[in-house]
């Protein structure tokens, strides 16, 4: 049984017995469940502690056997205005799904008032944040680190990936004998970092069984059926754009199958799905597109990390759905123009929010300013408080299929020969 198949039975088991819990009652069970999620909690941690060697060693060895500085400025320029166009795409499916189904129209005042009371605290924790959290010239001035070190101990990865490639941009200009050096001991980090993800990933269903089945016994039914139209409203929306933006990038800019593509990158999404990370589901992206898609480590090392950084597209297409049924439940009418300024907030502030905590919660109650809808900002966020948790999942696994979607059409534009390779196949760089 492939590895995949694994994570999804236990994702779907997981599911399973949680939902039974939660629905019968069986107050034993769930506090079975929920005293499961450590071992979970342990996962996360430690695919996360391999993050950094992994980031660095293959960044490291991808930037300087590229011995092209050219190559490695079209490349990132490629990346950022594809996540960048991708992002306002999403942000507009969001707000057409959201025009259409009025998913705020449906929850009646008593239930409005009920469930901002619930998560009150949590509202005002996040405004807290908001109010803390950098500007955006702040943000991008944060990229060039003063340490390093101290970027890596904080799992900052935009300052490290800036730093790395500078220095590896470096070493590919040095002495043949001393640049083949250092790459070489890169190298052998990079390959001891792969053989530590394969040896974790053989606990992957396990972990994920435990985190989502904790989830879901916590999760209240009756919150669920409050919010459910609005939860199905971002979900309806996440498809979209994994299946018409994601699929015609993937079909006719990468030039592959998408439905195949879907399959062979499947245990990148469902990790990223029950450890609701980016960063933390990073090595397998990586290990997935090197070894699942045949894309270069030069292309990999530089388009993923990025990714996991600067990708929000599910995130912002659930902001531009959360704003929308703000306004909807308060009987505030959004014009089209304020539905342009979503957009545009929302895509902007998908950079401004890298490597701020919440980031999601954050870069909302930035919008929801940015529209007018100030006076309602901590009574709104409270009422999607409760069903956050499992939205950030699926959208979650949106970004990580999006960040893999984007390494293959980069990869197709530098002249890369992309298949369905085997990691073998995969560790030979093609075209330039």
């Amino acid at each position: 049984m492939q590895l995949y198949t694994k994570i999804l039975l236990g994702l779907i088991l997981g599911t399973l017995v949680g939902f039974i819990a939660n629905v019968a009652g069986i107050t034993w069970l769930q506090n079975l469940l929920i005293a499961l999620e450590p071992i979970g909690t342990a996962f996360i941690r430690v695919i996360t502690m391999i993050v950094i060697p992994l980031v660095v060693a293959s960044l490291m060895v991808g930037t300087a056997s590229l011995g092209d500085l050219a190559k490695l400025g079209r490349i990132g320029g490629k990346t950022v205005a594809y996540y960048m166009c991708t992002t306002a795409v999403a942000v507009t499916i969001g707000l057409l799904v959201s025009n259409l189904a009025k998913p705020g129209s449906r929850i009646d005042v008593t239930t409005r008032d009920a469930l901002s009371a619930q998560f009150e605290g949590q509202a005002e924790g996040a405004m807290v944040l908001a109010e803390e959290a950098p500007s955006v010239v702040q943000t991008l001035l944060s990229i060039i680190p003063r340490n390093p070190v101290e970027a890596a101990a904080n799992l900052d990865l935009l300052p490290l990936i800036f730093f790395t490639i500078i220095f590896a941009a470096a070493v590919s200009v040095i002495a043949p004998n001393r640049r083949d050096a250092v790459i070489t001991f890169f190298e052998g980090v990079n390959d001891a970092s792969m053989v530590v993800i394969d040896w974790i990933m053989k606990t992957a269903p396990y972990a994920v069984f435990a985190l989502i089945a904790a989830v879901v016994a916590r999760f209240g039914l009756d919150l669920l059926q409050s919010l459910l139209m609005y939860s199905a409203t971002v979900v309806a929306g996440l498809l979209l754009h994994l299946m018409f933006t994601y699929g015609i990038a993937v079909r006719f800019l990468a030039k592959l199958s998408f439905p195949q593509f879907l399959r062979r990158i499947a245990k990148a999404p469902l990790v990223a799905f029950s450890t609701s990370s980016s960063n933390a589901t990073l090595p397998v992206t990586m290990e997935t597109a090197e070894e699942e898609l045949g894309i270069s480590k030069p292309v990999s090392s530089f388009v993923l990390p990025l990714g996991a950084t600067l990708n929000m597209d599910g995130t912002a297409l659930y902001q531009a759905v959360a704003v929308m049924f703000i306004a909807q439940i308060y009987g505030i009418d959004i014009t089209v123009g304020q539905q342009l300024i979503v957009v545009l907030t929302a895509t902007l502030a998908s950079i401004g929010a890298a490597g701020v905590p919440s980031a999601g919660i954050i870069t909302l109650i930035i919008v929801l300013n940015a529209v007018g809808l100030g006076q309602h900002v901590q009574a709104g966020i409270a009422l999607i408080l409760g069903v956050d948790r499992i939205l950030d999942m699926i959208r979650t696994s949106v970004n990580v299929t999006g960040d893999l979607a984007a390494a293959a059409v980069v990869a197709r534009s530098e002249g890369e020969e992309l298949g369905f390779a085997s990691r073998k196949e995969s560790s030979v760089a093609v075209g330039g």
